[in-house]
């Protein structure tokens, strides 16, 4: 990097590597990839504490990551970035307030373990639990549920390390714009290293997954979206198709599955994978193998009962690009209609986009976190997919284009985990607490030593821009 660093800092950080000189970090999607200067595993506060003044003495940057998971830069560092795996420990259950206290670095499915173990369990879950609890709500990670919320709106304690090096401990009565911000603050603000969440007594749900059309939910959507206590719709793209599952709570403990190897994980996974390799050289596949699986796979009613969180998560294959939006509820219907009609005039035209399924619809209850794309709105995630088999990219930006451009008309806000094209000014405008968590930054990081290039495209003023980290990479901006 260029630093001079003395001894007994170097000496400092070098006992805190977990990976040698040279390390390249991919994110999980393999999309986006750094080489830190140094990739460090802290265990305390205080270690934590004192690399930030490290970095603030010698003008360097830090990120801290959980399994990476997010399918954009936000991650990535030249600079100091810190692996939170050995910050997993529970640190204090309140059996009667029905929360429990632990470290950032623990990850979602570690704390399903523990919670079962109190007979506790969280409300609502996304689709995924390989995320660290701090990095989940660092991008309003969410499951669900028209009465349910993102997992930030559960937080109801936090610590941040800032940049200054100050221990903020921050909650609703004390710090309460910081914990408003913090809850959801992709890594601006500082690293947050111990969380506590509002939790329920344990459940189990039983879940059923039947075949539709796309246009009978839309032409009964409020009705569909309030039918169970968690809904989620998956779309057929190339197609009019769709299935939806709907998840209660259950008295029920006995453990039904629903799942086949052979269509599920040989054909829905395995031979699923090599076709989308062979359609990357011949894309017109793509809507036949589209309606193919929805014939052998989805085109059935589906049953299961399970512990909630295992009911909650799914497999989410092999890596992908992925974009998704949230739009207000009431806008959805239309905004999944134009992209149907963008998907059918791109089939029906000789070269044009063939897109993968599925398109997912799930639903977030509005909260109060400032950057929490439900703030202060109930809305429909649409989420999209392109999958890369093997690793191989495939082409995506025209799709991108396009459903981006549809979802803006309709006042959406994107998922911040996500690679996506709307900047400073376009959050000014959506956000009605933007400017002041830009203005909170700014207090909790005035060196910008949290900065890197994804927030300094989408959270800086233009006349805030600094130097981009010269080593980021990723392997898709030519398709």
């Amino acid at each position: 990097m260029g630093v001079d660093i003395r001894d007994s800092d170097l000496q400092f950080l070098d006992s805190l590597r977990c990976q040698p000189p040279g390390y390249r970090f991919h994110n999980w999607a393999r999309t986006f990839s750094s080489q830190p200067a140094f990739y460090l595993a802290p265990t305390t506060d205080g270690e934590i504490q004192q690399i930030v003044r490290i970095a603030r003495r010698y003008a360097m940057t830090v990120k801290a990551i959980g399994s990476g998971h997010s399918p954009s830069d936000i991650a990535c560092t030249d600079s100091i970035m810190l692996n939170m795996d050995k910050m997993n420990r529970v640190l204090s259950c309140d059996q009667h307030a029905r929360t429990m206290t632990v470290e950032g670095g623990m990850r979602l499915h570690e704390l399903h373990d523990v919670l079962k173990r109190h007979g506790l369990a969280l409300s609502c879950v996304g689709s995924i639990s390989d995320q660290s609890v701090a990095g989940a709500i660092a991008t309003a990670t969410h499951g669900t549920g028209a009465a349910y919320s993102d997992l930030s709106s559960v937080v109801v304690h936090l610590v941040l390390i800032d940049g200054t090096g100050r221990r903020q401990v921050c909650s609703a009565a004390v710090n309460s714009d910081v914990f408003d911000a913090a809850r959801c603050s992709l890594g601006a603000l500082g690293i947050v290293t111990q969380v506590t969440v509002q939790c329920e007594p344990a459940f189990w749900l039983h879940a059923v997954q039947e075949p539709t059309t796309l246009g009978s939910v839309l032409d009964d959507f409020g009705h569909v979206v309030g039918s169970a206590e968690h809904v989620r719709v998956w779309w057929f793209p190339h197609t009019d198709a769709a299935v939806v599952w709907r998840a209660n709570r259950t008295p029920a403990r006995e453990r039904v599955h629903p799942e086949s190897f052979v269509r599920d994980r040989l054909y829905g996974f395995h031979v699923y994978q090599m076709q989308l390799l062979k359609a990357r050289a011949c894309p017109d596949d793509i809507p036949r193998l589209t309606r193919e699986h929805f014939a052998r796979r989805f085109d059935r009613r589906l049953e299961w009962t399970d512990d909630s969180f295992r009911v909650f998560n799914f497999d989410c294959l092999f890596p992908q690009y992925v974009n998704e939006w949230a739009v207000p509820l009431e806008r959805a219907p239309a905004a999944l209609r134009a992209l149907q009609r963008w998907v059918d005039d791109e089939g029906a035209r000789p070269g044009g986009a063939r897109v993968h399924f599925p398109v997912e619809i799930r639903f977030v209850q509005r909260n109060s976190v400032w950057l929490s794309p439900a703030y202060d709105q109930d809305v429909c995630y649409i989420g999209v997919i392109m999958y890369r088999p093997f690793h191989w990219p495939v082409p995506y930006k025209r799709y991108w284009k396009a459903y981006e451009d549809i979802m803006r008309l309709h006042h959406g806000r994107p998922h911040w985990a996500k690679a996506h094209q709307m900047f400073y000014h376009d959050f000014v405008d959506c956000y009605p607490k933007f400017a002041d968590f830009v203005q909170l930054r700014r207090d909790c990081d005035p060196q910008n030593i949290f900065v890197n290039d994804y927030l300094r495209r989408h959270l800086l003023p233009p006349d805030e821009l600094l130097p981009s980290d010269s080593r980021i990479a990723t392997d898709h901006a030519h398709l």
